[in-house]
């Protein structure tokens, strides 16, 4: 039996990726630790406490070990899988350090960057413009040698590559990011429509579970991993209780509509050189939770 489905794995990321059979997984969404150099944390950063985790490598081996993890991830990975990968620049005694370094070097083909507008400011001195942005990768697998994918439709694809939204708030997690996220990314990578193509979603650092309750709501199935027995725990009980968070899932899912796609106006003759109107939402549905 498939005892990995609709489980979370405890222990290390790569580690347990290496145990887990290739081609499985749909999608994956997380967002791994950013390095951020425990030791090296000012006044006003307070030091983040995570069971069996640490946030302090030389940035080369931080580097190589992403990079091991994403290859495991794409091993794992079906042909025309995506993985959604969330991380931000970052900087070292003046020195850039951007996600394209490592993600260059893995076997992806990197679909895409979208700008997470997190709406609020990271800094409060001046030796930069306040970072108020992280980045999200859409990583994709191709079929073959097809590197475009298919084509996302048009009430998805009208989000834009730049998505706004404050973090998730009142979560135990040090890194939480808000549920509209995989939700967002799952609802586009799967569709909507029913009868529900079921898929496997995986988060290969799932922390306190966002991932995997987004998954559950969707009625998709899930893999989540994680170092702390602490996190597992309460991503359990989010588990459980899913159906409490059902209403934010349909707040995000209201936002995937539109009255008109460029097919249906070329179709019907219509103007396709203007987007005026092609915006337009319809009033939203609710979409019925399925039962894991």
């Amino acid at each position: 039996m498939d005892s990995y489905k609709n489980n979370i794995l405890l222990g290390d990321s790569l580690q347990v990726l290496k145990s887990l059979p290739s081609e499985i997984v749909d999608c994956s969404i997380t967002s791994p630790p950013y390095n951020k150099q425990e030791k090296q944390k000012g006044w006003l950063v307070k030091n983040v406490i995570y069971e069996n985790s640490v946030d302090s490598f030389p940035e080369d081996i931080y580097q190589e070990h992403q990079i091991a993890v994403l290859n495991e991830a794409y091993r794992v990975t079906k042909q025309g899988g995506s993985f959604f990968y969330n991380h931000k620049v970052r900087w070292d005694k003046g020195d850039l350090l951007h996600p394209m370094d490592w993600l260059r070097k893995t076997k992806w083909c990197i679909k895409q960057e979208i700008i997470w507008d997190r709406m609020i400011a990271a800094n409060i001195r001046g030796w930069r413009y306040w970072q108020v942005e992280e980045r999200i990768y859409w990583l994709y697998k191709p079929m073959g040698t097809h590197k475009i994918g298919n084509e996302l439709e048009s009430r998805h694809a009208k989000l834009t590559s730049i998505w706004r939204g404050s973090p998730e708030r009142n979560n135990p997690h040090p890194a939480p990011f808000p549920l509209w996220f995989p939700v967002r990314v799952i609802a586009s990578m799967f569709g909507m429509k029913e009868p529900l193509n079921r898929g496997l979603v995986l988060d290969p650092y799932s922390g306190s579970g966002t991932s995997l309750v987004a998954a559950k709501l969707l009625g998709h199935d899930f893999i989540g991993i994680d170092a702390s027995q602490e996190y597992i725990e309460h991503a359990k009980s989010r588990l459980e209780n899913y159906k409490a968070e059902n209403e934010r899932c349909q707040k995000e899912l209201a936002l995937h509509v539109v009255n008109k796609t460029f097919s249906n106006r070329k179709d019907n003759g219509e103007n396709t050189g203007k987007h005026r109107g092609f915006f337009e939402q319809k009033p939203a549905k609710q979409y019925q939770l399925l039962e894991n």
